[in-house]
């Protein structure tokens, strides 16, 4: 069963590049006592997360910052040097977006937010979505019905509830 608001969110570990190389991230220590938009996409790269996605949380980081939220995380079921890369080439690292793998989609499937398409070669990917947490508690969560699209879960949406 997917994650809805009022949900805390499980413990997880994820991964991102750091200066030494991949680091372990403990999401709820991350998350404690903080304000974070958390989105969620198939895959680094891809089509609509390249195009729309992420260049849709850029466009409003500056948005998100007035509105007080601590961090924008990017979570994709990707390895942390493919993730690493794809935030350079699209700027969001450069716009303080941190982007976090998720390799083995255990947080993905422990928010029920896991689908396959074999027919594009997805895997055990992530669904399309975007989430306002605070203190590790989902306050807004918006869901894409197709993965193949951003509108209720692009940077523009998700700051319209806030």
């Amino acid at each position: 069963m997917a994650i809805a608001k009022g949900d805390t969110l499980p413990g997880a570990t994820l991964i991102e590049m750091g200066a030494d190389g991949p680091e372990q991230v403990h999401l709820g220590d991350r998350l404690k006592g903080r304000k974070v938009v958390i989105f969620g996409l198939p895959g680094a790269f891809t089509g609509t997360c390249s195009t729309a996605h992420v260049p849709s949380f850029i466009r409003t980081k500056q948005g998100f910052d007035d509105k007080g939220v601590d961090e924008i995380i990017c979570i994709s079921v990707n390895d942390p040097f493919v993730l690493q890369a794809w935030g350079e080439s699209t700027g969001a690292t450069e716009a303080g977006i941190t982007m976090l793998g998720d390799p083995e989609a255990a947080f993905t499937t422990a928010i029920g937010m896991d689908f396959t398409a074999l027919p594009a070669g997805l895997i055990d990917r992530s669904k399309r979505y975007a989430m306002v947490v605070e203190d590790g508690v989902v306050q807004t969560l918006q869901a894409e019905e197709n993965p193949g699209v951003c509108e209720r879960s692009s940077g523009e949406a998700l700051l319209e509830t806030l």
